[in-house]
């Protein structure tokens, strides 16, 4: 018997009854809206919220991208303003007629009169290391 009976009861069908019901529904329409509006703003906020941290990841990485290559083109810099240095004192000295002549008889085995060229064998990268040892 666990059937429930229904109950026939007659409704009072006054002015009041049908206020009572009538706020009834409309309450119950302003609560499935609020809920309807909370849901669609929930759902805004958490796409908004997705593309903002998307944008700001992509935005970090994107960053330390170009900070690793601002590192990477000012040591590029360094090296290059070395080398015009270098440049620039070779540059200095190629207008001196003595260095150029030094540099004549070491590079291209060029004499002036009754002068003996000799050529020594460089020092290699091993043998100044063994040099540089013994003598500590």
């Amino acid at each position: 018997m666990s059937v429930s009976k229904k109950r026939n009861v007659a409704k009072i069908e006054t002015s009041y009854v049908r206020q009572q019901e009538a706020a009834e529904i409309s309450a119950g329409r302003k609560r499935k809206l609020l809920f309807r509006r909370l849901a669609a703003f929930f759902t805004l906020a958490a796409v908004l919220s997705f593309f903002m941290i998307s944008t700001l990841v992509s935005q970090s990485a994107a960053l330390e991208e170009k900070v690793e290559e601002k590192n990477r083109l000012d040591k590029e810099l360094a090296a290059l303003q070395k080398k015009e240095v270098i440049l620039e004192e070779e540059i200095v000295k190629l207008n001196d007629d003595e260095y150029i002549a030094k540099l004549a008889r070491k590079d291209y085995f060029l004499s002036d009169n009754n002068e003996i060229i000799f050529n020594l064998p460089e020092e290699t990268e091993k043998n100044k290391k063994n040099k540089e040892k013994s003598t500590d």
